[in-house]
């Protein structure tokens, strides 16, 4: 049978393509499903403030009435205007391993794309650097994050054979706790703390942690502008973030670096128990039980952490400020019997970064990519 192409218009159509990744990896156990709900939320024109700097249009792939395939194609103009390209992004992809149904779906976006007068397609990429990005390329035996996709090890053969390419790679590391603190990190941690005016704080009650909120922000969107693709988060997507995770957060397993002299946010590391088995077991939805899975994932003392957003602004980095907020979450983590940490996606270029476990035993046992085509 032909496949058929229809573009995504009604909220029942949206949930359809929302719930089809939840399907087609239903039987998969690496697979970590999203909550429904929110996914609506994000692809959403009149919820998601992302959409004041993003164009969007959704597809899905049908053959014989039966959904199999879907694609979002993304144009992000602010980040087209601060990385001076005109490209259209790919993302929320999936579909059954067929060539046909991939050639149509992709054909749709890179048409989209050229109607809009973009010269390259590149993703898997969302609206923003805090959707989830990049396409599995390496460890595909491996259970996914919350802030990760997973697919299946045929989607990038596919890509390739369209003629996309590489234009960036992540990598992805297991962090073992170590049995005490590293030496040099306690060492360090105290050096930074007395040469720059910084202290470390904690936090017991959500009220008293909201006054750093927007700092937090703040230092993450200066923290994170050289990283690839990455746009600054408006006022109004700082709010909604606010709205959508601080409820979430672990307070113990969340540290600020503040300088003394300003009470300024200068680093973060939000750390969160993993959320990937029990997202399993809501299999997409919050209701009727799935939110008693989330609760008791976050209260109960962790195997695993997703070492989930760490931002230090760049005046301070490669000053052992990463240091001191290990220096403070090591201790709690074996206090909680914690035995590793998902380090989640690190950009391969971005060595810095990934020195930081050089004191750690790791294990490097995910990448993904961000493949792109020009267009012609």
């Amino acid at each position: 049978m032909s496949v058929e192409i229809k573009e995504v218009k009604s909220k029942k159509e949206l949930k359809q393509f929302v719930k089809f990744n939840i399907e087609l990896y239903k039987d998969c156990p690496y697979h970590v499903p999203g909550i429904i709900e929110e996914e609506m939320v994000t692809l959403s024109r009149d919820k998601n403030p992302a959409f004041e700097l993003c164009e969007t249009i959704y597809f899905l792939a049908l053959r014989d009435n039966r959904i199999v395939g879907r694609i979002a194609g993304i144009i992000n103009r602010k980040s087209n205007e601060i990385w001076k390209q005109n490209h259209a992004r790919f993302g929320f992809v999936d579909f059954i391993d067929d060539k046909e149904v991939v050639d149509a779906l992709f054909a749709a976006v890179e048409n989209w794309a050229k109607s809009k007068g973009m010269n390259a397609v590149h993703g898997p990429m969302g609206f923003t650097d805090l959707d989830q990005e990049g396409m599995l390329v390496e460890g595909f035996d491996q259970l996914a994050t919350m802030a990760t996709i997973y697919n299946y090890p045929y989607y990038p053969v596919h890509l390739e054979r369209l003629g996309y390419v590489k234009d960036q790679d992540w990598h992805e590391f297991k962090i073992y706790i170590p049995e005490k603190t590293p030496e040099k990190h306690e060492r360090i941690a105290e050096i930074v703390k007395a040469k720059h005016g910084l202290k470390v704080m904690k936090f017991t009650r959500t009220k008293d942690i909201m006054p750093y909120v927007q700092q937090i922000f703040d230092t993450l969107n200066k923290a994170y502008t050289p990283l690839y693709g990455f746009v600054p988060l408006t006022q109004k997507q700082i709010d909604y973030y606010v709205k959508m995770y601080i409820p979430m957060l672990r307070l113990d397993l969340v540290t600020l670096i503040i300088r003394e002299a300003d009470d300024a946010v200068i680093g973060f590391g939000i750390t969160l128990p993993s959320l990937s088995e029990a997202m399993k077991k809501a299999k997409g939805s919050l209701f009727p039980f799935g939110f008693i899975h989330l609760l008791k994932a976050l209260k109960t003392k962790p195997k695993v952490v997703d070492l989930y957003l760490i931002g230090v602004l760049p005046e301070y980095q490669n000053k052992g400020v990463n240091a001191l907020i290990f220096n403070d979450l090591i201790p709690i983590y074996r206090s909680l019997g914690v035995e590793y940490g998902e380090s989640n996606p690190e950009l391969e270029t971005n060595s810095a970064v990934q020195a930081q476990w050089d004191y750690f035993k790791r294990e490097h046992h995910k990448t993904r990519r961000a493949f792109i085509k020009e267009l012609k």
